[in-house]
């Protein structure tokens, strides 16, 4: 491959994923999707709906990541999720403070992306101080915190750290077929719990078509990164990469450090090696895509903090965002929703924490008022 065609290659996978996160954001502030609505709507409320739609975004992920596998469009030894290290530590820890700081900052990263394109300058302040956050716990202060205390407690698997690789390894079954049977069967059975016919109202219709487009899109985005963005051959280093990502390995959507990186490119524009990547294009598309839907349903309005007690629990929630959602690889979207549709163990993990730690958060809030 030429540089001109990589060039031109790195362009359309840019373009297509800006798209792809514009239709993301577009459908997110239509149907109200939002992973801390849902667990704050159980806690408060005993409303399963939104639960149901976020089962229904992980079943149509988990089914469409599987085929994608099985056909062979994505490697998913080459995803950013795959690795024979499993830091269960700080996926449990850094889930634990991403739910916490969700519940503060009023919704995690993708929320936060989508309130944005509505208006919601709470939700720019949120989003600067999370990545500020994250970049810290990518290389600063708190960077150090979790290589040594968290990153280092880690289980070493003989391999990947997947359930059918690992279900496979143990019981000594095709990898194949226990692939196909966990993916399309787990997926589907999440896709038909979401599906309650007890539960018909216009309401749940429109929320779970919403929570399929948003597996779509998950969907969608593995077989961009895993199959149009691969290159045999970088022009250059001559290696075997994917184009447009920060990692050169198959990514999907995530919202805590491609936040980070969006700033950092800000930042340092002028600075050659500063590439506008993957993630930077989905976090400029999300709020893109919110923005547009804002205003064809007419809706765009400015909207600030109410006093200074909501701005230092957002300040606070932000915080516990940016460290959290870098120290546990992933957001209610990264871990949420791609991770799991590979069926990542530390995914599982991660999304434990996750609800915990807004569980424990919203309860915590409801007593002290």
């Amino acid at each position: 491959m030429s540089p001109a065609e990589f060039e031109s290659l790195s362009t359309t996978v840019l373009v297509v994923i800006f798209l792809l996160a514009a239709i993301l954001g577009f459908s997110m502030r239509e149907s109200r999707f939002c992973t801390m609505g849902a667990v704050s709507d159980v806690v408060y409320l005993q409303d399963w709906m939104r639960m149901r739609q976020w089962a229904m975004a992980v079943g149509v992920a988990m089914c469409g990541a599987t085929a994608l596998i099985l056909w062979g469009g994505v490697v998913v030894g080459d995803t950013l999720y795959a690795s024979t290290q499993l830091p269960w530590l700080s996926a449990l820890v850094g889930g634990l403070l991403f739910g916490a700081g969700m519940v503060l900052a009023s919704g995690c990263g993708a929320r936060n992306l989508t309130r944005l394109g509505g208006g919601s300058l709470k939700a720019l302040v949120v989003l600067l101080v999370m990545g500020l956050a994250a970049f810290a716990t990518l290389k600063g202060i708190t960077a150090v915190v979790r290589v040594r205390w968290l990153d280092s407690v880690q289980w070493q698997l003989g391999t990947l750290a997947l359930l059918p690789e690992l279900l496979a390894r143990a019981t000594g079954w095709p990898l194949f077929g226990t692939r196909l049977g966990l993916g399309l069967g787990l997926g589907g059975l999440l896709i038909l719990l979401a599906l309650n016919p007890k539960k018909s109202a216009d309401r749940s219709r429109n929320a779970l078509l919403g929570g399929a487009v948003v597996g779509l899109c998950v969907t969608a985005a593995w077989w961009l990164g895993g199959h149009v963005a691969e290159i045999a051959e970088h022009p250059e280093t001559l290696e075997h990469m994917y184009a447009a990502t920060y990692s050169g390995r198959i990514e999907a959507f995530s919202f805590v450090t491609p936040v980070a990186h969006t700033l950092d490119w800000l930042l340092f524009f002028s600075d050659r090696n500063k590439l506008l990547t993957w993630g930077i294009a989905s976090v400029c598309g999300m709020v893109a895509g919110s923005w547009i839907h804002a205003l064809w349903r007419r809706d765009f309005q400015w909207q600030g903090f109410a006093n200074t007690q909501d701005l230092a629990r957002h300040l606070l929630g932000a915080v516990l965002m940016g460290v959290g959602g870098v120290t546990a690889m992933g957001c209610t979207v990264g871990q949420g929703i791609s991770a799991i549709s590979l069926l990542s163990l530390g995914s599982l993990i991660a999304i434990a924490g996750i609800v915990v730690g807004a569980g424990a958060m919203l309860r915590y809030l409801a007593g002290a008022e």
